[in-house]
């Protein structure tokens, strides 16, 4: 299940920076929950609407599984070249991604789902 959950993960952001809209919806459950530290939204509409008004292209570096969990740390480029780094923490049923929040850093997400560096994989 771990390389599953990984696979969907990767290709969520994929789809995020391609902005390939359809993509997004198909790896995304109909409920799925959007968040950061400003707030959070639930559903398609929100999602698209979320992405649509991104402005950057999201890296993923080290990624840590379990049970479902995902946490993924990020380089972030902006269209203006400015690069910074956060994490994000991703819920996967059934291959969909149920929950995506957005942390300011790596330590933050851990924290946040209870992972580990032991949970980092290969």
């Amino acid at each position: 299940m771990t390389t599953s959950e990984m696979a969907t993960v990767l290709a969520w952001h994929d789809a995020l920076n391609a902005r390939d809209l359809d993509t997004l919806v198909e790896l995304s459950s109909d409920d799925i929950e959007i968040g950061d530290a400003h707030g959070a939204a639930q559903g398609l509409e929100a999602l698209k609407d979320w992405a649509r008004g991104l402005d950057v292209q999201v890296e993923p570096g080290r990624i840590y599984v379990h049970e479902g969990v995902v946490v993924v740390e990020q380089r972030i480029t902006s269209v203006t070249g400015e690069t910074g780094a956060e994490a994000s923490a991703f819920r996967v049923v059934h291959d969909q991604v149920t929950s995506a929040f957005r942390h300011p850093d790596l330590p933050s997400a851990l924290a946040a789902t209870d992972l580990t560096e032991d949970d980092l994989t290969g």
